[in-house]
């Protein structure tokens, strides 16, 4: 006859086990998946807000026409995403022409340097909703476009971001440009970076939505991609809280 330790010991072991299950059934799995859908290889990198997990050791290299799929955090996480562009290795440093992370392959944490396009993501797990919103920044300035595709989710769930190529259309105050290479434009900064004012930056007495207005700088991004944040209190028309998709697609040059 089984002891009643034993008896005791596989009773614990089932009720971890059902345990487990339910928590699988109440917060289904979600994948991120970062593409690279430009003709040139991108170096994504990932910087969680505080207090959130580094997901992917905070940035790898991807080949044109590739992807890399990981699991998300299974309760809660926030941070950001973004493509660094025009890395190179030389000299026994690692460096980019935009969205630099100091210097690293994997940033570890560490967040870019502007002009970059950010892919801005909350995911919530528990009490009555499993909500993950979403979004594109270009109060940072623009590198890339860049799209976030959910799939399988319910409610407000569209694709958002900017498909078009700012690079092309930049105006010449804003224009960042390579110091090789014929001087090719690879950024587009943002009226705070180029002008460094408190009021193109919404600092000091500009940091409050009554305050902090937009300009004809940020006007430029907001014309061309309207579905995107570009000044620090912009809200968006487009509203993006997807209650339990099961991924969601961080797509450069979409």
């Amino acid at each position: 006859m089984a002891s009643a330790s034993c008896l005791f010991s596989s009773f614990a072991l089932f009720l971890v086990m059902l345990m487990v299950r339910r928590s699988s059934a109440q917060y289904p799995a979600m994948t991120l998946t970062v593409v690279n859908n430009c003709p040139f290889t991108v170096w994504p990198a990932i910087q969680p807000n505080s207090g959130h997990d580094v997901l992917e050791r905070g940035g790898f290299a991807l080949p044109t026409v590739t992807h890399r799929s990981f699991p998300a955090p299974t309760q809660h996480w926030s941070g950001r995403i973004w493509a660094r562009t025009g890395c190179t290795y030389a000299n026994g440093r690692f460096s980019c022409a935009t969205g630099d992370c100091g210097g690293r392959l994997e940033c570890g944490g560490l967040g870019g340097a502007a002009p970059a396009t950010l892919a801005q993501v909350t995911l919530h797990h528990g009490g009555q909703q499993d909500l993950s919103s979403y979004g594109v920044s270009l109060v940072d300035g623009f590198n890339v476009g860049m799209t976030v595709t959910p799939h399988e989710g319910k409610g407000r769930c569209p694709v958002v971001g900017c498909r078009e190529n700012l690079l092309a259309t930049c105006p010449d105050v804003l224009q960042l440009r390579a110091p090789a290479g014929g001087g090719q434009v690879v950024g587009c900064k943002s009226g705070c970076q180029a002008f460094g004012t408190d009021e193109l930056c919404c600092r000091n007495m500009y940091n409050s939505p009554r305050t902090c207005r937009a300009s004809s700088y940020s006007e430029f991004f907001k014309h061309a991609c309207p579905a995107t944040f570009t000044y620090a209190h912009d809200s968006p028309s487009l509203t993006h809280e997807c209650a339990a998709p099961r991924e969601l697609k961080v797509i450069f040059c979409h």
